[in-house]
């Protein structure tokens, strides 16, 4: 077994024995057996499942896993049934979050609301297309439906957001990680994502030309985790924070006039923070993670507010979520920005994911937050900071990143695209 700090590479380590090994081998998920199979708690997980959009069936596994342990022989295709159920299970959910009876609590608000007098907020899309700075229409010979061009101004300000983002974080003293965007299906699944499903969100390579089992991360989140699968770590050295810029694949699409335009797209950069802590620590790193965001945001100058989220918008790993919405003045409407989310040891069970204390090993406890998702801030921003005549505003804090530009201005050096019949 190895003991490493987070400079090191990182090596395989064997499983300690417990109960749950009895029944799988070391290579699978050791999902808390003690707990979801303990009828004792039938009723707390069933109401759990009900209120976290109903997935999974606990009846199925207490059936399984009973068959199981009856059973004089070893059944392996018993020992499959009871793993893919046991895997469908969501995390359990945070007792305040449990109070919520469907709608999210705010928490509070951040930033007054931009008065525009008599001018009409523009939306991104017009505000973009006047200034010449983005291209989203008559991209068939290349990349398609929601999918973008920046031009000038615009991908530079992309890249000084990740600029200032970045320096942040390390200020911070999180250790910046680079990472694939290619990944196998367990440390996706390990993760929580579906795939392989009719309503997966992750695109796949096609195995024909590409080998099986390889897919388009969906979030640096996932790299991140992989690389820390199979590994133990000192206590001492708790809390490990990672930070990433990456790029985002999301097969996801959506008719919903609300995310419409870059809103939600098949590709994005977004820089993503991942926590291993203690499982006395995950609790206030989540509060950790979400004045990171608060301390980010505020300074760009949109209007935010902060949600607590409800069970039912907790995806299968998160204990607890928050949510930051910014408003959008052309849209007219708050549109999410950021989250992050404590998985407890969801993931790490699932990834062999320890801690070492006083020579006994734990699992850890993961967190995850959006540090920025351009996107979305690029239309937070233009659509607060634009003006009458056309221009946009360049909060102070970017100005740094970008040669002390004030403001965004027509683009002339690139002609308008026109299409040849």
């Amino acid at each position: 077994m190895f003991s490493f700090s987070i400079y090191r590479h990182l090596y395989r380590c064997k499983i300690e024995s417990l109960r749950y090994l009895r029944l799988f081998s070391c290579t699978v998920p050791d999902i808390d057996v003690d707990y979801y199979c303990n009828i004792k708690n039938l009723n707390e997980i069933k109401n759990n499942i009900e209120i976290r959009k109903g997935v999974g069936d606990i009846d199925k596994v207490l059936h399984l896993y009973n068959s199981l342990n009856s059973s004089s022989q070893c059944h392996e295709n018993l020992k499959l049934d009871l793993l893919k159920q046991l895997s469908i299970l969501p995390n359990k959910t945070h007792p305040t979050v449990l109070k919520y009876k469907g709608e999210p609590r705010i928490i509070h608000e951040i930033n007054k609301k931009r008065d525009f007098g008599n001018h009409t907020a523009l939306e991104f899309s017009d505000i973009t297309e006047r200034l010449n700075i983005m291209r989203t229409d008559k991209l068939g010979n290349t990349c398609g439906n929601k999918s973008y061009y920046y031009l000038g101004a615009l991908a530079e300000l992309e890249e000084a957001l990740i600029k200032y983002t970045v320096s942040s974080l390390l200020s911070q003293n999180f250790l910046l990680v680079s990472v694939p965007d290619i990944l196998p299906s367990k440390t996706l699944e390990s993760c929580g994502m579906t795939v392989n499903s009719n309503r997966t969100q992750i695109y796949s390579l096609d195995p024909t030309l590409h080998g099986d089992d390889k897919y388009l991360s969906g979030t640096a989140e996932m790299s991140l985790a992989g690389l820390l699968s199979n590994t133990t770590h000192p206590v001492e050295e708790l809390p490990l924070k990672l930070a990433a810029v990456s790029r985002c694949f999301r097969a996801e699409t959506s008719n919903v006039i609300e995310e419409r335009g870059i809103y939600r797209v098949h590709q994005f950069t977004k820089v993503e923070m991942f926590v291993v802590s203690a499982p006395d620590q995950s609790d206030d790193m989540l509060e950790y993670l979400r004045n990171i965001q608060e301390s980010l945001f505020t300074p760009l100058g949109f209007h935010m507010r902060i949600l607590d989220m409800p069970p039912h918008e907790l995806g299968a790993p998160a204990y607890r979520k928050y949510d930051i919405e910014a408003w959008m003045p052309g849209r007219k409407s708050f549109g999410e920005i950021s989250s992050c989310s404590n998985c407890t040891d969801y993931q790490s069970r699932r990834l062999h994911i320890k801690y070492k204390d006083s020579n006994a090993e734990f699992y850890v406890h993961t967190l995850n937050g959006t540090a920025c998702a351009v996107p979305r801030m690029l239309i937070a921003l233009l659509e607060t900071h634009q003006n009458p005549k056309g221009k946009v505003h360049i909060p102070q804090v970017l100005q740094p990143f970008l040669n002390c530009s004030t403001e965004i201005v027509k683009n002339n050096k690139v002609p308008k695209l026109k299409l040849k019949k």
